[in-house]
Order: structure tokens, then sequence, then C-alpha cells
């Protein structure tokens, strides 16, 4: 049967991040249920520092750094990156009373999202499409028959490979509005 890049790929892509929203929410459960909603408080400080080292893979990839696999790094960044979100988000459960922790945490899930597209959807996408070309090339289509049952897909695929565009820009945002947060809550927290 012939799927769709929408059901091969996107789908399974939401249901990833469908499972990072739901750890969240069962994780701030387990801590709400067992009394120890404080653990919450300190989680965004392992969680930002998990981040942080996720990019390494980033600065290998631009030569910053020379050490290191980039297959081994970028594995290391996704893994990371998606713990110290999950931490990030337990951390901010539903808690949040000002603006800039919101926005801060919006543009992390953005960020998010835009890095798993690069990783889920892209390479696995492009493969896609050229086996479903090769599949109507051994039926003997032609090319423009071939280019009206892979149109969807095609136009599809090329939404995704916009990814770039957000990622590296709302990347920066992240981490300016995280650094702001981090910064008002070491001034104006009453340590105690």
């Amino acid at each position: 049967m012939e799927r769709s890049l929408i059901r091969r790929e996107v789908i399974p892509f939401l249901q990833m991040f469908g499972a990072l929203i739901l750890a969240t929410i069962i994780s701030d459960a387990l801590l709400h249920l067992f009394d120890l909603v404080w653990i919450g408080r300190w989680l965004g400080i392992p969680g930002v520092l998990l981040i942080l080292v996720s990019f390494l893979y980033s600065m290998r990839k631009r030569k910053m750094i020379s050490f290191g696999k980039p297959k081994t790094l970028l594995i290391m960044h996704e893994t990371l990156g998606w713990m110290g979100t999950l931490m990030i988000m337990v951390h901010a459960g539903i808690h949040v009373y000002t603006v800039l922790p919101w926005l801060a945490l919006a543009a992390m899930l953005v960020n998010v999202i835009s890095g798993m597209t690069g990783k889920y959807l892209l390479n696995r996408s492009r493969e896609f499409l050229a086996a479903k070309k090769d599949l109507y090339l051994q039926q003997g289509l032609s090319e423009e028959a071939i280019e009206k049952k892979l149109f969807w897909d095609a136009t599809t695929f090329d939404l995704m490979k916009k990814w770039r565009a957000v990622h590296l820009p709302i990347t920066l945002v992240f981490t300016v509005l995280g650094l702001t947060h981090i910064l008002s809550i070491l001034l104006f927290w009453e340590w105690k």
C-alpha cells in the first residue's frame, strides 16, 4: 500500500513531539503526587546545562572545535537537547506567572520543533521521495506523470526544507530570552 509523506514522516514526527509533552505532564504529575514540587524549581539548572553541552555539535559543525565525531556529537545534541527540554518544561510546569518565562518556554518549544524537523523529517523524506520516484520509473511512468503523482509529497518536502530559516534565529531568540530569565532570577530571587 502506498503511503503519503505526511502519514509516513510527519505523523511520526508529531508523535515524537507528543511524547515530549506527555513525558512532561507525567513527570510534573508525579512530582505533585509525591509532594516533590520543589524539585521542579531546580530542574531548570540541569536542563540548561544539558542544552548548553548539546551545543558542542553546533560548535563542531561550524569548526569552532575539532574534537568529537560529528555523528556522535549529533546524537548527543539530540539526546541532551530532548532531556534538557523535558527538564525545563517540568521546571516551568504550569507555574509560570510572568511573561518572560512564557516567552522563553515558547521559543524553546519552537526551537525543539524546528530541530526535530531537521532530524526526523528531512533526510527520511528525501529518501522517501527518491524511492517513490524510482518505483514510478520502474513502472514505466513518464516524468510528467511522476511529477503529478509526487506533487503533494514534493510540496510537503519543499516546505519542510525551510526549517533552517526558523531553527537558527529561534535558537538565538531562545538563548536571549532564556538568559534574560536566568539573569532576572539571579537579580530578583529572594535568596535565603
